[in-house]
C-alpha cells in the first residue's frame, strides 16, 4: 500500500507541478498567469491519480474489495505526497521568479479594482491589504502551509468520492485475467 501511495502521489504531484514549470520556461515575462479555474482544473486532473491508485490497489492487492476507511486513508496519503511535491514545485517556481509573486498578485488585484471603478479609499485599503499579504508571504512558515492548503482540500474531496465509489466491489470491477 505504501508503494502505491508514493507512486500515485508522485504522479499527481508531478502532473500538478508540470504546468507551473512549463509556464516558467515558456511564458513571456509580462504575461498574466493567474487563472484559478485553470489551476484547480489541473489539480483535479492530477489528483485523479487518487482514484487510479486506490482502484489499482483494490483490484491487485485486495482481490477487488476495499472498505471505505482504508480507501479514504489511502487517498489522503496520496494527497499528502502530491501536496508536498506541489509545495516543492511552487518553491522552485518562486525561486526562479525571484519571489515576486505576492507583489505581482497585489498589483493585479489593485489594477482590477481600479478597472472596476473602485473609489480611491477602496483602492488605498486594498493596496495596504496586498502589501501586508506580500510581507506575510515572504515568510516560508506562512507560505509553505498556505501552498499546501491550495491542493490538499481538492485531494480530500477526490479521496472521499473515490472511497465512496470504490468500496462497492461492483463499481468498475477487477477484470479476470485470462491465460
Amino acid at each position: 500500500m505504501f508503494r502505491t501511495i508514493l507512486t500515485s502521489g508522485a504522479v499527481a504531484g508531478l502532473i500538478s507541478v508540470a504546468p507551473m514549470l512549463a509556464y516558467l520556461a515558456l511564458a513571456e515575462p509580462d504575461m498574466d498567469h493567474s487563472s484559478p479555474l485553470l489551476g484547480y482544473t489541473i489539480m483535479l486532473v492530477a489528483l485523479s491519480a487518487i482514484f487510479v491508485g486506490v482502484k489499482s490497489y483494490r483490484d491487485t492487492a485486495l482481490g477487488g474489495v476495499i472498505k471505505f476507511v482504508p480507501a479514504l486513508l489511502m487517498g489522503l496519503g496520496i494527497s499528502v505526497v502530491a501536496g508536498l511535491i506541489y509545495v516543492v514545485g511552487w518553491e522552485i517556481y518562486m525561486a526562479a521568479t525571484h519571489y515576486t509573486f505576492a507583489e505581482a498578485y497585489g498589483e493585479s488585484m489593485v489594477g482590477a479594482a481600479r478597472a472596476k471603478g473602485a473609489s480611491p479609499q477602496e483602492i488605498e485599503a486594498l493596496a495596504a491589504q496586498m502589501a501586508a499579504f506580500a510581507e506575510q508571504y515572504r515568510n516560508p512558515l506562512f507560505r509553505l502551509p498556505m501552498t499546501f492548503v491550495e491542493i490538499f482540500p481538492v485531494g480530500v474531496v477526490v479521496s472521499l468520492i473515490s472511497a465512496a465509489l470504490l468500496r462497492n466491489s461492483r463499481f468498475l470491477p477487477a477484470r479476470a485475467r485470462t491465460a
